[in-house]
């Protein structure tokens, strides 16, 4: 059974740096998607980044320039680099996978695995 464990959370203020980790477990190859979303108090959950298997990457438009997706196939860990966080960056961050063929990757719906979640606080 598959299992996604987020790491690296937490308090930071604004123009902060965070790097959240996603750990991957009991799958005998490789998603084809793998992304990270964030569901802030009172909205709905939306996509930040995600990559491919072939290692393509897209960006929520808030994010572009500040958030980088990136992943260690050896270690089976997803990542997020996040710079120069921003109040309305707060958010609970959580990581995706998808092994079936999927058009919008930053769409949350596409998406059958989840972690538990990471709460980023970043504070003005």
């Amino acid at each position: 059974q598959v299992q996604l464990v987020e790491s690296g959370g937490g308090s930071v203020q604004s123009g902060g740096s965070l790097r959240l980790s996603c750990a991957a477990y009991g799958y005998s190859y490789s998603a084809y998607y793998m992304g990270w979303f964030r569901m802030a108090p009172g909205k709905e959950r939306e996509g930040v980044a995600a990559i491919e298997s072939d290692g393509s990457t897209s960006y929520a438009d808030s994010v572009k320039g500040r958030f980088t997706i990136s992943q260690d196939n050896a270690k089976n860990t997803l990542y997020l680099q996040m710079n120069s966080l921003k109040p309305e960056d707060t958010a609970i961050y959580y990581c995706a996978a998808s092994w079936i063929r999927i058009t919008n990757i930053l769409d949350p719906s596409n998406y059958g695995h989840w972690g538990q979640g990471t709460q980023v606080t970043v504070s003005s």
